[in-house]
């Protein structure tokens, strides 16, 4: 079913003002998540509604107030979206361990095309296109995913991406198949990977299959 699309520029939901930058890093510091920036914004928002949405709380916090409104008013649109046609809301608990994997595929879902493998060399290259990138400094990740997902291409001295999380490669032949297939895919390192991927999920239905008879 089609859904109209909406545009919503949301400001950044950190503050980094000069004369506290370190305070500020440790602020945030304190939100981050492991597998990435994504993450740690969820994390923000969590602990923005777990505060009573306190304008306090985020100027303690080095936490932009206006960012977590636009973002909670983003959440309310979706939600009336999904009510106006009947598409069914669904979380996983919590307190599960697939809780935060299942977001990232989700995300992975929507953002297949802005994925970067992580080089022998140690940079990234962006799939398909091959734009050698960088992390962006300001990123939550303290390691090197093999494969991220990104929201933004920033364009200084060198080229980074902005805003980025571990996703797996094994998710992007499940949730995009169409997108990577290697018939149309240009030569490079990730290609391979994805190679011996593929050549990995034949084995497995193979041996599933073997052993049901």
């Amino acid at each position: 079913m089609w859904l109209p699309h909406t545009y919503i520029i949301v400001p950044n939901s950190f503050l980094r003002p000069r004369d506290a930058q370190k305070a500020a890093d440790e602020a945030k510091a304190r939100f981050a998540h492991i597998d990435g920036d994504h993450l740690t914004l969820l994390n923000v928002y969590h602990a923005y509604k777990q505060n009573g949405e306190d304008a306090t709380w985020c100027y303690d916090n080095f936490i932009n107030v206006r960012a977590l409104k636009s973002a909670d008013d983003v959440r309310g649109q979706l939600m009336r979206i999904m009510n106006r046609y009947n598409l069914k809301m669904c979380s996983t608990d919590f307190n599960s361990r697939e809780y935060y994997v299942n977001i990232r595929k989700a995300m992975l879902a929507g953002y297949f095309m802005q994925v970067a493998h992580l080089e022998r060399t140690g940079h990234y290259l962006t799939v398909k296109d091959n734009q050698m990138v960088h992390l962006h400094p300001s990123t939550c990740l303290d390691h090197k995913p093999e494969w991220v997902i990104y929201n933004e291409f920033v364009l200084t001295s060198r080229n980074f991406i902005r805003i980025v999380t571990d996703v797996r490669g094994e998710w992007l032949i499940d949730i995009a198949p169409h997108y990577y297939d290697l018939s149309n895919f240009p030569q490079c390192e990730a290609r391979r990977v994805l190679e011996r991927l593929y050549l990995k999920r034949e084995r497995e239905k193979s041996d599933s299959k073997a052993s049901k008879k």
